[in-house]
């Protein structure tokens, strides 16, 4: 895959959002990128990855703390943290698990 291909992916499953310079919906832009069977088997690769991600966010920022607390609660450091909500790291499951405990919460993993 072409980086120009992997940065379009990257970009659109991080934001998600309206794309406000060129004035262009989050949807309407994924709806014909995924035209690309290329681009929509990665992004389908990668969707559970930012689904966890997104989760992880949605209970931290409900709960209003910040990463250094949450690493706190987990006993790690913030920068663990960081690299988790940014993508750039692939956690364990044991990670995930430490960091839903620290969030008030319980991990399920469906296979389908």
């Amino acid at each position: 895959m072409s980086w120009k291909k992997q940065l379009a992916i990257e970009v659109i499953m991080k934001r998600g959002v309206m794309m406000s310079k060129a004035g262009v919906s989050f949807s309407k832009v994924r709806d014909d990128l995924m035209k690309d069977e290329e681009f929509k088997i990665e992004y389908e690769n990668l969707k559970p990855r930012y689904e966890i991600i997104s989760a992880v966010i949605n209970a931290r920022t409900e709960l209003n703390i910040s990463q250094e607390e949450l690493a706190k609660r987990t006993g790690t450091q913030k920068s663990n943290i960081s690299r988790l909500e940014s993508g750039n790291y692939n956690p364990s499951v044991d990670f995930l698990n430490k960091i839903a405990k620290g969030l008030g919460k319980e991990i399920h993993f469906e296979l389908k």
